[in-house]
C-alpha cells in the first residue's frame, strides 16, 4: 500500500519559492533570466531531496551490473520532467534553444541511459502552447508509469513528482538609423528584414479566418486584445513601436495560465508543478535576450500565478541603457514590475486511490 503523503515539507519548499524575488518584463541576457528565475525557482522546490532525473537511476531491478545505479528510494526524492515551448521559426534555433538546454534543461529534464536530454519539446507556430491541456496531459503521463510511481512513493511519505513546464514566444528587434523597431528582424547580416514571429504579425495585420494558425492566436490574444493590437499602436516613451512584443507577451502569458490550470487536473496529490513564460527577442548577429514575463506553482490544491497582466491597451514601456545598448523595460499599468501581484485559484486535488 502507497505511504501516506506527508505535504508539509514540500508546502513549505512552495512557500520558500515564493519569497524569492523576481523581476519581469525587461530584456535581460538569456543566461540570467534561466538562472536567477528559472533554476533557483526550482532547486528552492527540491532543496534537501534526491533528485531522481536520470534513467539509470530506477535500474535497480536491472539483471546488469547496471543495478548497481539504481537510487535508494527510501529517501525523501523527487522525480523530475521537462517541458517547453517555442515557435519553430529558425530565426531563434540556435542561441536560445542551446542556451535553454545547456542552462535549464540540463538541470531539470530526464536523462536517458545513454546520456541525452529526453524533453517534452512542442514547437506551436507563435509559441506559447497549441493548447495547454494537450501539453499538460502529454508532460504529466509521460514522467512515471504506475509500476514506477509505486516505488517511488511507497519509499518516502515525502517523495514527490515535479513537473517543470517552460513556455516561450519570440519577437523580433532591429536598431537601424537610431531607431529600435520590434516585430521584424534579419535572420543574417545578409538577409533583408523579415516579420518575427511571422505568424503573430501575420495574424494582426493580414488575418485570415481560414489560417488554423491566426485562429488560435486571436483565441489565445482574446478578442478585445486581438482588436486592440489590431488597429493600435503600443509606443514606448520615447516613441518605438512595441506592439508586436506585446502581442508575443500576451500569447506566453495566456500560454501559462491555460496549462497551469489544465496541469491541476492532471497531476495526484504528490505533483508538483512549476511553470514560466518568457519571450525571446531575436538580434541579427547577436545573442538573442529574453523577457520574463510570469511564473506559476501548482501544489496541494492552490495555483499560483504572478505575472504581468492581460490587457494590451495597460501595457507601455520605455527603452533604459543597460550593458552599453537600449533595452525595452515593459510597463503594466502601474504595476511594480518587480512586486506582480499573486493569483491564488483553488483546484480539487486528486488522491492516489
Amino acid at each position: 500500500m502507497t505511504v501516506p503523503f506527508d505535504a508539509a515539507p514540500t508546502e513549505a519548499r512552495v512557500q520558500r519559492c515564493w519569497e524569492l524575488s523576481a523581476s519581469f518584463g525587461m530584456e535581460r541576457n538569456a543566461y540570467h533570466n534561466y538562472l536567477n528565475e528559472i533554476v533557483s525557482d526550482r532547486y528552492a522546490l527540491i532543496s534537501g531531496m534526491q533528485l531522481l532525473r536520470d534513467e539509470l537511476q530506477f535500474a535497480a531491478a536491472s539483471d546488469s551490473d547496471v543495478k548497481a545505479c539504481g537510487a535508494d528510494m527510501s529517501l525523501p526524492s523527487a522525480v523530475t520532467t521537462l517541458a517547453y515551448t517555442n515557435c519553430g521559426d529558425r530565426v531563434h534555433q540556435g542561441e536560445a534553444t542551446k542556451r535553454y538546454r545547456d542552462v535549464v534543461a540540463s538541470r531539470f529534464a530526464t536523462l536517458s541511459e545513454i546520456g541525452e536530454l529526453k524533453l517534452e519539446a512542442f514547437f506551436p507556430a507563435g509559441g506559447g502552447t497549441d493548447n495547454g491541456a494537450t501539453l499538460a496531459h502529454v508532460t504529466v503521463a509521460h514522467e512515471l508509469d504506475e509500476n514506477l510511481k509505486r516505488r517511488v512513493y511507497d519509499g518516502n511519505a515525502q517523495s514527490i513528482s515535479l513537473v517543470a513546464i517552460d513556455l516561450k514566444t519570440h519577437v523580433g528587434r532591429l536598431r537601424e538609423n537610431g531607431r529600435q523597431v520590434y516585430g521584424k528582424t534579419r535572420e543574417s547580416p545578409w538577409r533583408e528584414p523579415r516579420a518575427a514571429c511571422g505568424a503573430i504579425v501575420g495574424a494582426l495585420t493580414h488575418y485570415d479566418s481560414r489560417n488554423l494558425i491566426h485562429r488560435r492566436i486571436r483565441s489565445d490574444l482574446g478578442e478585445r486584445n486581438f482588436r486592440y493590437l489590431s488597429s493600435e499602436r503600443i509606443l514606448t516613451d520615447d516613441g518605438a513601436d512595441i506592439t508586436m512584443a506585446v502581442a508575443a507577451i500576451l500569447v506566453a502569458i495566456h500560454g501559462i495560465r491555460a496549462t497551469a490550470m489544465a496541469v491541476s487536473q492532471e497531476m495526484d496529490e504528490r505533483g508538483l508543478a512549476h511553470l514560466t513564460a518568457s519571450t525571446t527577442v531575436n538580434r541579427p548577429s547577436r545573442d538573442d535576450l529574453v523577457i520574463y514575463l510570469a511564473r506559476a506553482t501548482v501544489f496541494n490544491g492552490k495555483i499560483r500565478i504572478q505575472s504581468l497582466g492581460t490587457e494590451a491597451d495597460k501595457y507601455g514601456g520605455r527603452l533604459v541603457d543597460y550593458a552599453g545598448e537600449k533595452r525595452l523595460q515593459i510597463r503594466y499599468a502601474d504595476w511594480d514590475t518587480s512586486n506582480l501581484p499573486i493569483e491564488e485559484i483553488p483546484y480539487r486535488v486528486r488522491s492516489l486511490d
